[in-house]
């Protein structure tokens, strides 16, 4: 299925603070071009109590009151603007939760807020996106909650940026990302982080390779190729400085030999003020995954 076919329904993770409102504004950007319906969902964490059981119940009763409250208000805000909507009130863990909302409802996409550069956050909130990422069975955007911010704003009008990596999640991405350029009607910038050894060999991969990634110009997407030279994240940050990219598409695989505990796509995720949207090879169902050892590791 491809990335615009499956875009019927987005399920936007919230909460009860403001984060979730960047990303809410992406996925109702994304809602009016593919004429997909949004899933609010909203878990209550037991990371932050000792278990679920343990919350007392009249604190639990209160806090679905107030979730639901503020999803009942934005779930109306989006009925006037024209979009379906529905929402979801779980017990959970976050990643876990929005897995198996995104399950239940065949969701094309899942989109989580992250709270940008400053503090602590980041990387809390990078490490469930993380996670959640390795387990869901579509593609995962983060938004940062500061994505508007000052000089960081992404260009109005800025091009896609896809990385590129030979992986089994790169078809997959090349097919979102070419469907997200020609629905905004957005050039696409195909990024190949070069290492030392091709660097010192004088070659340029990614000028003669990007047809065997399956990368080719259509007549209605604007393409360029770039090459920069050094590890992954590192060539990402450059060229998003240097592009400052409406979103940067990636192709992730659930397990990597990446050194860590965490791999490529955490300091993105975990830092980056544009949107990421990272895509994972084939679907897979969070029954599939309850029988699976999750890896530890993505790109």
């Amino acid at each position: 299925m491809s990335f615009q076919d499956g875009l019927a329904t987005i399920v936007v993770a919230t909460d009860l603070a403001g984060h979730a409102e960047a990303a809410l504004e992406y996925a109702r950007k994304l809602a009016h071009a593919y004429g997909a319906r949004i899933v609010l969902a909203h878990g209550l964490d037991p990371m932050e109590y000792a278990d679920v059981e343990g919350v007392p119940g009249t604190v639990r009763k209160g806090l679905t009151a107030k979730a639901r409250e503020v999803l009942d208000k934005m779930a109306g805000e989006l009925v006037r603007d024209g979009i379906r909507s529905h929402s979801e009130i779980r017990q959970g863990s976050i990643a876990e939760m929005l897995r198996d909302v995104a399950d239940q409802y065949q969701a094309g996409l899942i989109v989580i807020g992250t709270q940008g550069k400053e503090g602590v956050g980041p990387v809390v909130v990078g490490a469930i996106a993380e996670q959640l990422v390795r387990i869901a069975p579509c593609p995962v955007m983060a938004v940062a909650a500061d994505w508007n911010a000052g000089k960081n704003r992404p260009d109005p009008g800025g091009p896609v940026l896809l990385a590129l990596e030979r992986n089994e999640a790169f078809p997959a991405a090349v097919a979102a990302a070419y469907s997200l350029a020609e629905t905004f009607k957005r050039p696409l910038i195909v990024l190949h982080a070069r290492t030392a050894a091709e660097a010192s060999a004088f070659l340029n991969p990614g000028a003669t390779k990007l047809a065997d990634f399956g990368v080719e110009a259509s007549g209605n997407v604007t393409l360029r190729n770039v090459v920069k030279d050094g590890n992954p994240a590192d060539a990402i940050r450059r060229a998003i400085t240097q592009y400052r990219p409406c979103i940067l598409v990636a192709g992730v695989k659930r397990a990597s030999k990446t050194p860590g505990p965490h791999g490529t796509m955490f300091g993105v995720l975990a830092g980056s003020r544009v949107p990421v949207l990272c895509v994972p090879p084939n679907p897979v169902s969070a029954q599939n995954e309850r029988g699976a050892q999750v890896p530890a590791e993505i790109i």
